[in-house]
């Protein structure tokens, strides 16, 4: 990839002193750091090696990276090195992204109560996705999954939102079968943001019993729980943002929609534009009007206080996991290996071998009397499935009035000599007990 003619490097090395001194009463030492940070990344000031070429000898030297999680030009080695690892862990089936917003009306709190509020966030939208991917109603099933912190929006305006990728479908309550989502649908939309906003104020109502909250400067007022309940009930009046985008790709494409969302700061080298008499000009994203390319234009100090807005607290892990675990660590190795090799033989099995009669696999075969069995173990059948090939089944007799049963398209059918279409139902042997519902993921 080529260098950006224009870096965030290079507007703190020309006005990051002069915005210092003109800030010094809200800005930290936090705040500091990352500005020195950027300025010496990749700069004699951090060292270096010397790289020579072993067929010619060309000899070049390379300046060492700050390696800071909020420095534009640190973060694709970092992101890559992550997705790498996740590997691994990515099941062989297809995912969802679900995006989860804070509305505008608590910015205000948010820019008092960051390291608060972010957990929070993360928090109840795990849960609000837990507990109704597990109502029966919906997928009735456990699920896991990772969420990615972002804080920004296009002009770099206070905007935190989480995104969550799901794999779709999840383990059954007994933890004996892997139950799909639907193809073009995994969550019902307005039942998951009403959930979402019910859990985040009941959250925030807890935390401001329990004194949590920092209250000052404008907010003063709200100390009082009567002005507080008062401030907090227009958020019951609006619906909450909540994006669901229908089930994509395997593995393959999931590693690469997640270089998207992973390790990515408030603004990137490349879309930064010109900087002429202490104004910046970057490119941004108009979603409201089909996703258009525009210009804006910041004074630089409006720039970097933006930039700097979006510095997480120190220690805030940005990248979690929840459900259950998507890495083989340990004890749950096992499982995790079970899970994966499951889901493998059942998106792709092999047309010529024969139904094993082993377990963990059984064999259920529909009858004249017994289409199809309902029993607990059997795949769930969805509406819109795809039909047979045959108009019947073959051991029916003809009847023009009766209708032949739906199966998954993707379903793997023997391709043997037997006439009788035949299922394949995988168990999966869980022996070490139940899953945790939530595991801590990484940086």
């Amino acid at each position: 990839m080529r260098r950006p003619p224009l870096e965030v490097a290079d507007l703190v090395r020309a006005a990051g002193d002069a915005f210092i001194e003109r800030n010094r009463r809200w800005l930290g030492w936090k705040h500091v750091k990352v500005l020195l940070a950027i300025r010496r990344c990749r700069t004699a000031a951090l060292g270096g090696h010397l790289d020579q070429c072993s067929r010619c000898g060309q000899q070049a030297i390379s300046y060492n990276s700050c390696r800071n999680r909020h420095c534009p030009k640190c973060q694709t080695s970092a992101r890559e090195r992550w997705i790498s690892a996740r590997k691994q862990e990515l099941l062989p089936t297809p995912y969802a992204h679900i995006v989860f917003t804070l509305p505008r009306h608590l910015v205000p709190l948010v820019l008092q109560n960051r390291k608060l509020l972010y957990g929070l966030l993360f928090r109840v939208s795990a849960e609000s996705l837990l507990a109704l991917a597990r109502d029966p109603r919906h997928l009735g099933a456990e699920i896991g999954f990772f969420s990615v912190l972002h804080t920004w929006n296009q002009k770099l305006q206070v905007h935190p939102h989480v995104h969550c990728v799901v794999p779709a479908g999840g383990l059954s309550s007994d933890h004996t079968r892997w139950v799909r989502s639907p193809k073009h649908f995994f969550l019902p939309k307005r039942v998951l943001s009403r959930l979402f906003r019910g859990k985040f104020v009941a959250a925030l109502q807890e935390a401001f019993r329990n004194g949590q909250l920092h209250l000052a400067g404008n907010l003063e007022l709200l100390a009082e729980p009567k002005t507080f309940a008062a401030w907090l009930r227009p958020l019951y009046r609006q619906d909450w943002i909540v994006y669901l985008k229908r089930p994509f790709g395997g593995p393959p494409y999931v590693l690469q929609y997640l270089g998207r969302y992973t390790h990515r700061v408030a603004i990137s080298n490349h879309r930064l534009v010109a900087f002429n008499d202490g104004k910046v000009t970057f490119r941004w994203r108009d979603s409201a009007h089909q996703n258009q390319q525009k210009l804006l234009t910041l004074p630089v100090d409006e720039f970097l206080r933006r930039f700097l807005r979006h510095i997480l607290p120190k220690g805030f892990v940005r990248i979690r996991h929840f459900g259950f675990p998507p890495t083989a660590v340990g004890p749950l190795s096992c499982r995790s290996v079970s899970i994966a090799s499951a889901l493998h033989n059942q998106c792709r099995p092999n047309p010529t071998a024969r139904p094993p009669t082993a377990p963990p696999i059984s064999i259920v075969v529909p009858t004249a009397a017994n289409p199809w069995s309902s029993s607990k173990d059997s795949l769930r059948l969805k509406s819109n499935s795809a039909p047979l090939r045959s108009s019947r089944w073959p051991h029916e007799p003809s009847d023009t009035n009766s209708h032949p049963p739906r199966v998954p398209a993707s379903l793997p059918v023997c391709s043997g000599s037997r006439p009788t279409p035949v299922a394949w139902i995988f168990r999966l042997d869980f022996s070490a007990g139940s899953l945790p519902t939530s595991t801590a993921g990484c940086r």
